[in-house]
Order: C-alpha cells, then sequence, then structure tokens
C-alpha cells in the first residue's frame, strides 16, 4: 500500500486521497477535482477500481461523476449516501473487511456524528493497524462539526468507542488540512500543552501540499483537546471543574463552533 495525499488548494482545504494497492491498482478516497485525480493516475499508470466517499458532503463526491464516467469505476459509500452521493454502486456496512490485496485488508468504520451517513476505514497490514482515514470525524488535533445533520453526542460516542481506542501507532489521514489552527485551539485551553506548542511552531505557515504533515493517534492523545477530556487545565478554562468526559467533549465542540 502507497498512500498519495493530494492537497487541493481550495478555500476548505480539502485532502483526496489515492491509494496504491499494487499491480498498479489503485482506490480514491473523496475526490474534489477529478481532472486533478486523472492526471495523477495518468503520470503515475494507475488503474482506478473504486471511488470510496467518507460522506455525502459535496466537497468530498464532487469529482464522483467524472471519474465513473472516466473509469468505469465502482462508487462505494455508507447505506445512508444512497440518494445523495453521486454514482454510489456500494453500500458497506460497519465491521465489513475488504480484501484490497494481499495482505491489505480495509475495515469499515460506522462514524456517526459529522453526519449520520459517515464511515471511516481502518488499514490494516500483514494483520498490524497502519492507518485510519477519517474524512470530517477526526481531523489533525481536532474534530469535526456537527452543523449539517450531524450530533455531537454522537460524534462523542464515535471518538470515544472507535478513536480513542486504536494503537499509538496507526497515522491519522483526515478529509482537511486544519492542523494549524486546531493546535492553536488546543493551546487556548490548554496553554501549558508544551507538546502542541512544538507542533504549531513545526506547523506554522506550512503548504501541506508542498510539504506533508500527518499525526499518528500516539499524536493525537497529546495534541487534540477532544482526546484529553481529563485534562484538569481544559475542564478549569471550559469553567467544568466537575463534568465528566461527555460533558467536557460537548463544551469543547461548542466552545470551538464559537473560537
Amino acid at each position: 500500500m502507497k498512500i498519495h495525499q493530494i492537497y487541493t488548494y481550495n478555500d476548505l482545504r480539502n485532502f483526496t486521497y489515492v491509494i496504491e494497492l499494487g499491480d498498479q491498482d489503485a482506490i480514491v478516497l473523496d475526490p474534489w477535482d477529478a481532472d486533478e485525480v486523472n492526471g495523477f493516475l495518468a503520470e503515475h499508470k494507475l488503474s482506478l477500481k473504486a471511488v470510496i466517499n467518507t460522506h455525502e458532503h459535496w466537497d468530498h463526491t464532487r469529482g464522483n461523476e467524472a471519474l465513473v464516467a472516466a473509469h468505469q469505476c465502482e462508487v462505494w459509500a455508507h447505506q445512508n449516501g444512497e440518494g445523495k452521493i453521486p454514482g454510489m454502486t456500494r453500500a458497506l456496512t460497519a465491521g465489513e473487511t475488504i480484501d484490497l490485496a494481499p495482505n491489505l485488508v480495509m475495515t469499515v468504520m460506522d462514524t456517526p456524528g459529522h453526519t449520520f451517513a459517515h464511515l471511516c476505514f481502518l488499514m490494516t497490514m500483514a494483520g498490524e493497524p497502519r492507518a485510519v482515514f477519517t474524512g470530517d470525524t477526526l481531523f489533525n488535533a481536532g474534530v469535526g462539526n456537527c452543523h449539517n445533520g450531524g450530533s455531537p453526542e454522537a460524534l462523542y460516542q464515535t471518538i470515544r468507542a472507535q478513536f480513542h481506542t486504536l494503537s499509538d501507532a496507526v497515522v491519522v489521514y483526515p478529509g482537511h488540512d486544519y492542523l494549524e489552527n486546531n493546535l492553536r485551539f488546543t493551546l487556548h485551553l490548554e496553554p501549558s500543552n508544551a507538546l502542541a506548542s512544538q507542533w504549531l511552531d513545526r506547523v506554522a505557515g506550512n503548504d501541506p501540499g508542498q510539504n506533508q504533515v500527518v499525526t499518528s493517534i500516539g499524536d493525537e492523545r497529546s495534541i487534540n483537546a477532544f482526546f484529553r477530556l481529563d485534562s484538569e487545565e481544559i475542564r478549569q478554562n471550559l469553567a467544568l471543574d466537575q463534568a465528566n468526559d461527555e460533558t467536557t467533549f460537548l463544551a469543547l465542540r461548542k466552545r470551538r463552533n464559537d473560537w
């Protein structure tokens, strides 16, 4: 497996992913620009087997129809995306495992919160979890909003049950580049967080199209406020000294909405 993270330079700061499977086969995740994807596929002599959409929002599906027309490929997405996702041919379900290549398995994660048609995808190589594609559920140092058909309560359950539990080495590939701003949010509520400060020094002003920066789940435990729900400093700055984890998460999500 070889993962190509394509930064699209649009106002929403989307990432598209091309994943090489071997034998010149590839899948594309959340295509923003079909022409850009086609150019990449041609340059690398890759054959597109499927488009995968993490969810139904237009900025994650806008390249679907042109890619299907060019490659006659399948489109995989959440069953709740039927009728909303262009070209959808296959509904994926929670816990489904798909053998993409020898020793490469993709596990489907049903991840409601940002929307109720959202999937994430855990990639396991030779039995070891290596990477997770998180769409608009989990960002580097942050989590998604719930403005357009989502639920912060559902998002809390998703993050707690499906991401807090992943192994530290799993690399996070989100749908957008919000890392710098998310680090500033963490430091807004936890100014003593030295690791977040070091990360901010590293990425401030970075061009993701020229210098790819990724985090691991282990990094998220240190720099993502939504993974640090037991931080006394965060709870004090939210005026939630006696709060539980869910109350803290919901307060963080509300503060991030207004921040």
